[in-house]
């Protein structure tokens, strides 16, 4: 398993705390505005339990080995071209990721669309910032991803190309991107969502599966382990938390993958999951056969979205479920040996996909508005260290 850039326990806190006492001047700033010479009224201050706030972070508490990520919200995020991008525009958004966490994963910006927009053209810069910023502060990055449905360029789906065009096209793109960030990224999502929830092949939406077959699957992972043999190389996919039709199609998949010497390296469960259905049972003994076939073990993409009340404010008894939700996944990767990656897929409510995907639903995340430290939040600092 890939470990973190060294740092001793206490340079990493004193660190962590520099950065976020210089976050939370920034965000009281920003709301008081330039004007005035005097302190803050009560009003904007920020709360107790913000993350503004100096205290012990996820990153500090988390034991030697276990890496705590989170997505890098932004890219031009592909919903609606006025989302805002956080990543890129929120200097205090930046500083909750950068001291909260050991790893990152761009949201979006290493999707076919926006790192690849034309044919013979590639735009690296949105994609670029992130990893430099986990490089300046310290984190790993986990790339996503090289192989899916969704997010193609409309000049890839659209396109008039033969098999044998597309084969060359994705092995380009596959040696070139992972290629541009050789020796930086630490894991990549090679194939996502694959599968349908029946556990089939995803081959009529799926523009590779379809023309190329599935064989292309080893393909696409033998491509990027030549263009980077140090990364560790993920399926992944969601709905495969519990046992059943799509995580055995999966355990299959990955046995035969093993068996024709791909390189397939680990095992990817996104962990969206939701308060209506809940929580996914057997899953520490459903992970586990998957990582005694040799295969890493990485949450990729955690959250735990809710249906909300009329006035949009998750009630105590909804925000400590969703904790317990929190805290049992992330015990059962932390029961797995082969289990040292966990990737929330959003720092704050207020940047969360989910009420774009899911209108009755939202607050998935850690913290609130303003930053304010969830429960949720709470059960994962406490499971971190070993509470």
């Amino acid at each position: 398993m890939h470990q973190l850039v060294s740092r001793s326990t206490a340079d990493r806190s004193f660190r962590r705390r520099l950065a976020l006492v210089g976050v939370a001047a920034l965000a009281l700033a920003l709301l008081v505005g330039c004007g005035g010479g005097g302190p803050p009224s009560a009003e904007v201050q920020a709360p107790a339990s913000s993350a503004l706030e100096p205290h012990d972070t996820l990153r500090d508490v988390a034991a030697e080995g276990v890496v705590i990520g989170a997505a890098a919200a932004g890219g031009e995020h592909y919903l609606q071209t006025d989302t805002p991008n956080p990543f890129g525009d929120d200097d205090v958004y930046r500083g909750v990721l950068a001291a909260e966490f050991s790893s990152v994963t761009p949201e979006n910006q290493m999707k076919w669309e926006l790192i690849h927009p034309g044919r013979d053209q590639y735009d690296f810069a949105a994609a670029d910032a992130v990893v430099a910023f986990a490089e300046e502060h310290g984190q790993q990055v986990r790339g996503h991803a090289l192989l899916w449905h969704s997010q193609n360029p409309a000049w890839l789906e659209q396109g008039d190309f033969t098999p044998d065009e597309l084969r060359e096209i994705l092995r380009e793109h596959i040696r070139t991107v992972v290629g541009h960030y050789a020796g930086r990224v630490q894991q990549w999502d090679v194939a996502n969502e694959v599968l349908d929830d029946t556990g089939a092949l995803r081959d009529q939406e799926n523009i590779w599966l379809r023309e190329l077959g599935p064989q292309v699957i080893g393909d696409a992972f033998r491509w990027a382990h030549e263009a980077d043999p140090d990364a560790l190389l993920f399926l992944n996919d969601y709905g495969v938390e519990s046992p059943g039709a799509k995580s055995d199609a999966y355990y299959d998949l990955a046995q035969s993958m093993l068996a024709d010497g791909v390189p397939v390296d680990g095992f990817g469960v996104q962990g969206h999951l939701s308060m209506e259905y809940g929580f996914p049972s057997d899953l520490q003994a459903n992970l586990q056969r998957f990582a005694d076939l040799g295969l890493e073990i990485a949450f990729t993409e955690v959250d735990v979205r809710m249906v909300l009340p009329a006035d949009g404010v998750p009630t105590p008894a909804q925000l400590e479920r969703q904790a317990d939700y929190y805290r049992q996944m992330l015990q059962a990767c932390l029961a797995i040996q082969e289990c040292g990656s966990f990737t929330l897929w959003g720092v704050v409510d207020t940047y969360s996909w989910v009420p774009s995907f899911f209108p009755d639903e939202g607050a998935a995340t850690v913290m609130g508005p303003d930053y304010v430290l969830k429960p949720a939040y709470q059960a994962v600092r406490a499971a971190l260290s070993g509470a």
